[in-house]
C-alpha cells in the first residue's frame, strides 16, 4: 500500500528518497525515515501540533507505563478483530507509544503499521524511535490514503471527519475511538477549576459504521510529582493552570488521580 497525494489524491509512487504523484508533486522522506504530507496551504499555524516540550512530557508520562492498561486494551481489540489485515491506522499517534504495539499486532497478521500525527516534532521523536512503522506528518481531516485502504483506524483522543473514516475504511473494516470517561483525571481538574464537572456521556455517532463493542478502562494512578507535572503538561488543562497549579503537584510526594477511559469498537458497514 502507498500514500495517496494531499494535493490531487492520486497515488504516489516512492523512491528511494521521496514521493511523487503524476502530477508532479513531489514529498521528500527525512533522514529519520517520515514523509511530511502537511502542504502549507492546509496548516493552520507555522508549527501545528505538540511542541517538543509537551511531545517529550508525554513521552516520559508514558514510558513510565502510567497508560500501559489502555495501551493493551486497544491492542487486544486489534487482534480480536483483525483476521487477515493488510493495513492498520494510528491516528493522532503522537511520539509512537501506542503505535508501536499496535505494529507488533499488525505483524503477527502479517499487516502494514501507519502513524500520521499533524507534528512535525512528534513524528520526527516516532520515526527515530520506531522503525517498524510508517510514519507520517498529515492532517487527520485529509488522511493521504487511497479509498477503502486500511483495515482499522485507532483514534486515542484524536479528532478526524467521519467522512474520511468512512472513506478509508475497507467495508467491515474497524475503527476504535478512546475518549475521556466521566470521571477522567477528577483530581487534577480539581486543582484548576472551581466547578468540577464530569466529562459528558459519549454520544459520537459515526456515519457509515455501527457501534459493535464498548470498553471501559479506570483505575487509580499514584504519580510522583514531576509525573503528575508531566500528566498535566500532554493535557488540554495545561492551558488553564495557574503557576500555584504547577508548583502544588512539583512537590506532592504522591498524587492519586483517577484514569477513566471510554474505548467504542464500530465497524464498517458492508
Amino acid at each position: 500500500m502507498s500514500f495517496s497525494c494531499p494535493l490531487c489524491h492520486v497515488r504516489l509512487t516512492r523512491s528511494e528518497k521521496s514521493f511523487t504523484c503524476p502530477q508532479g508533486h513531489q514529498f521528500d522522506m527525512a533522514k529519520e525515515g517520515y514523509v511530511n504530507l502537511l502542504p502549507v496551504q492546509h496548516k493552520r499555524s507555522r508549527d501545528p501540533g505538540d511542541s517538543a516540550e509537551m511531545m517529550q512530557a508525554r513521552r516520559a508520562f508514558l514510558d513510565a507505563g502510567h497508560y500501559q492498561s489502555l495501551r493493551d486494551a486497544v491492542a487486544q481489540l486489534l487482534r480480536n478483530n483483525l483476521s487477515t489485515p493488510s493495513a492498520i491506522l494510528d491516528i493522532g499517534c503522537g511520539e509512537g507509544y501506542y503505535t508501536a504495539l499496535f505494529a507488533d499486532v499488525a505483524r503477527e497478521k502479517g499487516a502494514e503499521t501507519y502513524g500520521l500525527d499533524v507534528s512535525k516534532v512528534a513524528i520526527r521523536a516516532a520515526a527515530k524511535r520506531y522503525s517498524s512503522v510508517t510514519f507520517c506528518v498529515a492532517s487527520s481531516h485529509r488522511l493521504p490514503f487511497e479509498d477503502a485502504s486500511m483495515d482499522a483506524v485507532v483514534r486515542i483522543y484524536a479528532p478526524c471527519k467521519a467522512e474520511e473514516l468512512a472513506r478509508v475504511v475497507k467495508p467491515g473494516g474497524w475503527v476504535i475511538t478512546v475518549t475521556p470517561g466521566p470521571r477522567h483525571l477528577m483530581e487534577m481538574k480539581g486543582l484548576i477549576y472551581d466547578d468540577v464537572r464530569l466529562h459528558a456521556p459519549h454520544s459520537e455517532q459515526l456515519a457509515g459504521f455501527s457501534l459493535q463493542q464498548e470498553q471501559t478502562v479506570a483505575y487509580e494512578m499514584k504519580l510522583k510529582g514531576d509525573e503528575a507535572v508531566a500528566l498535566l503538561q500532554m493535557t488540554p488543562f495545561a492551558w488553564r493552570a495557574k503557576p500555584a497549579v504547577w508548583e502544588t503537584l512539583a512537590e506532592q510526594d504522591e498524587f492519586c488521580c483517577q484514569t477513566d477511559f471510554s474505548i467504542h469498537c464500530w465497524q464498517r458497514e458492508v
